[in-house]
């Protein structure tokens, strides 16, 4: 009986544990701190974004067409999320070479356009999945090591405000993320 009850009991904490370490935060959460290597050099968010608003993307995996046509589109917003004084880090679990490649890669398409576009945000390096983990973008029911699609968006005291998720074959809607951050600051503003 006490093996049974010894069993249970190490069960019961396990499961709780296991809960507890990989829950995703929820609006009104505080945003999980981080420390990792990126195309910018070593990032540590939200931290080194100061008291702007923040949005941390995911995104399964580099060189995809899906996520290669999102962050230049991202680029492509950057000035108008600038003068809304909102900073932009993308997370994906491939390594930071493979990542200034890519970088690389966007750029030379974005330039084929009018105008010169460099991509100014970072592209974390989340090799172990950390940071992944930490904010819930890695769901195990979809058999996969990748990222699902995830926007956080954070304000200036690093409180997480909106989070969406999206499976990995469909892309962001980002008129839709920049309807969201310009409601939150209008609402944060106005103390609605």
């Amino acid at each position: 009986m006490k093996r049974l009850l010894l069993t249970i009991l190490i069960v019961l904490f396990a499961i709780t544990t296991w809960s507890k370490k990989y829950e995703i935060p929820l609006i009104g959460d505080e945003a999980p701190s981080f420390k990792e290597n990126s195309t910018n050099g070593m990032l540590n968010f939200p931290e080194d974004f100061g008291k702007n608003w923040k949005i941390l993307f995911s995104h399964p995996l580099d060189f995809t067409a899906v996520c290669t046509s999102e962050l230049c589109g991202l680029a492509l917003y950057q000035k108008k999320l600038d003068s809304m004084e909102v900073k932009i880090a993308v997370v994906s679990i491939d390594e930071v070479e493979r990542h200034l490649l890519w970088k690389e890669f966007m750029e030379r398409v974005l330039n084929d356009m009018d105008e010169t576009i460099k991509i100014n945000y970072p592209i974390v390096a989340d090799l172990s999945g950390k940071v992944s983990k930490k904010y819930g973008m890695l769901h195990s029911s979809m058999n996969d090591k990748r990222d699902v699609r995830g926007v956080f968006i954070i304000d200036p005291d690093n409180i997480i405000q909106a989070i969406t998720f999206y499976p990995m074959s469909v892309g962001r809607n980002f008129d839709e993320i920049l309807r969201t951050v310009a409601a939150l600051q209008i609402t944060q503003k106005e103390n609605v």
